[in-house]
């Protein structure tokens, strides 16, 4: 059913593919990179075969939530003229100041937050995710490397580092650091498994 429903959305972003024409301009003259790695992870997502630089017309037409990326990904002042008339999910937030790298994975990301310092690739976020400092104006930012996942509801606070390859349990709260290769869960957060190995650490 699903295969039926991305076929006709697919169909339908054709049909309006001249609503896109400056956003497709202004991909063309972009540094794609990192863009390019966001789209083949809706590539992976959907159910029909279709090449990157359709995937871009069909996550446009048919996901706010990318277009919010897409506009971040363009920068401000292009995002700012093309934006107005097909805009991305007001209630999903990028900093512009934030430096992430490619391979973003948004899971239905209503309510999310992203003010991170930096971000890395590969990086897996779903609704009501809240990544910012603890006062407004504090440049102390989290940062947040390779190939980290987000469940639902997790907050990241203040001028903390989250490791390679962490998972993040839902409606977990982190103020401190992770090292690298663990699963945390919990407000506050605890170490449940490092390495593949099951523990039980406070950080």
């Amino acid at each position: 059913m699903r295969k039926y429903r991305d076929i006709a959305d697919f169909l339908l972003s054709l049909f309006f593919c001249w609503v896109y024409i400056p956003h497709l301009i202004v991909y063309f003259f972009i540094e794609k990179k990192a863009l390019n790695a966001d789209l083949r992870n809706i590539q992976k997502n959907i159910q029909i075969r279709i090449p990157l630089f359709c995937c871009l017309l069909f996550a446009l037409h048919n996901d706010a939530y990318f277009r919010t990326i897409f506009y971040y990904r363009i920068g401000f002042i292009a995002a700012f003229l093309i934006s107005w008339y097909r805009p991305g999910c007001k209630y999903f937030i990028i900093s512009q100041t934030a430096k992430i790298k490619g391979g973003l994975n948004s899971k239905h990301p209503y309510s999310t937050i992203l003010n991170a310092g930096s971000i890395g690739e590969n990086f897996t976020f779903r609704h009501l995710t809240t990544i910012g400092n603890k006062e407004d104006g504090s440049p102390d930012r989290p940062i947040i490397m390779n190939n980290v996942t987000l469940g639902a509801n997790v907050t990241i606070i203040g001028k903390v580092k989250i490791g390679n390859n962490v998972s993040v349990g839902a409606g977990s709260v982190v103020v401190k650091d992770i090292p690298d290769n663990c699963v945390v869960v919990g407000n506050p957060a605890r170490i449940i498994s490092r390495n593949g190995i099951r523990i039980s650490e406070k950080l």
